[in-house]
């Protein structure tokens, strides 16, 4: 007890003895009276109820301070952890970034490095320059793989979207006999590798003229042929799309063909611009079927065979920082495409994560 509560209770006895003396004091002067008892009870009982609210609220003031108080210890600690926490993940983080991003750096390093075109055992180049990149467009065919590169990933975005988009709208919007066969046999059939056909292929399109010099034709065919098997994100992004607007449009008169072109084509652009990414980057990040179909023949290469082809066991000394710098240059559309594309790939991805 503190000493101001002993203080308000020597107060409050001073009183109750004023009152009491009071009380005799009016019994000595009239006993008839009968209203002077009653009230001076009620003071007393008053102030004992007053006493008791005030050593309840001391009591409630201590219990609040010690559950301050432990709520503050509490926060702390979780305070303390997450600060933990966060401090290892952001360096795990920071040493993976650097894992990740040191080869491409030097790789652009050896790109500008003018002292020799060979391996060296440092990363910061002597001499800087851009006789690599100049050689790279001089001295070898890397402006024809650049730019047949280039087209077969422009035609199979156009192709493959409009391949994807018409197979992901029929099996999204209509319901007929054999649907879930076909989907279920294109997954499946996905799941296998598409190099294990590479002998058929290559004996097909050789008989067609389309290997060799010539391959960039026949990995086009290749690229678009099996496209529609890829329906799996954008059906489950029409899925999203409610069928509502489908029925009010046929209400109105509108053919499937209207309700695809003029309603899902503009409320999809996420994931048409998603498919074109795809689409475009298939043909740049080819090897293998590209390797196979050119027939080891440098005017059929793509850039991926091509830069491959300039660090032969017999060529490596000389085109090493060549090939680091004509490394760099494919790597721009990429680059720039998903910077200035992202949100619309994001949204994509997103909103045809759905179950189908």
């Amino acid at each position: 007890m503190t000493d101001k509560d002993i203080k308000q209770i020597e107060e409050n006895g001073e009183m109750i003895t004023v009152v009491e003396f009071g009380l005799d004091e009016q019994k000595g002067k009239s006993k008839s009276t009968k209203t002077e008892p009653n009230a001076i009870e009620i003071d007393a009982s008053g102030v004992e109820e007053f006493l008791e609210r005030q050593e309840a609220a001391q009591i409630h003031h201590v219990r609040s301070a010690k559950e301050q108080s432990q709520d503050n210890k509490r926060h702390g600690s979780q305070s303390k952890r997450r600060l933990v926490g966060n401090t290892i993940i952001h360096i795990v983080l920071a040493i993976m970034s650097i894992i990740w991003i040191a080869p491409f750096v030097f790789i652009v390093f050896e790109s500008f490095r003018c002292e020799s075109t060979g391996l060296a055992g440092y990363i910061i180049p002597h001499k800087w320059g851009f006789d690599n990149y100049i050689r790279l467009f001089t001295q070898t065919e890397f402006p024809r793989w650049f730019l047949s590169t280039f087209l077969m990933g422009l035609v199979c975005a156009v192709v493959q979207t409009v391949f994807i988009l018409a197979m992901s709208y029929a099996l999204s919007r209509n319901r007929f006999k054999g649907r879930k066969f076909l989907m279920n046999a294109m997954l499946v059939l996905g799941m296998f590798p598409g190099f294990l056909t590479l002998i058929l292929l290559y004996t097909l399109l050789n008989g067609w003229g389309l290997t060799g010099s010539n391959a960039p034709y026949g990995l086009v065919l290749i690229y678009v042929a099996s496209s529609g098997m890829g329906y799996y994100v954008c059906k489950g992004f029409f899925d999203t799309i409610s069928h509502s607007l489908d029925e009010a449009a046929m209400v109105d008169g509108a053919s499937k063909f209207q309700i695809f072109y003029k309603i899902i084509i503009p409320m999809s652009k996420p994931i048409i611009i998603y498919t074109i990414l795809m689409g475009f980057m298939g043909p740049w990040g080819d090897f293998i079927t590209a390797r196979f179909m050119s027939d080891n023949d440098p005017l059929g290469f793509n850039v991926a065979t091509g830069l491959q082809w300039l660090i032969g066991e017999t060529r490596v000394d000389k085109y090493y920082t060549t090939f680091c710098a004509g490394g760099v240059i494919v790597a721009l559309p990429i680059t720039l495409l998903f910077m200035f594309l992202q949100k619309y790939y994001v949204a994509g991805v997103t909103g045809g994560a759905v179950k189908g």
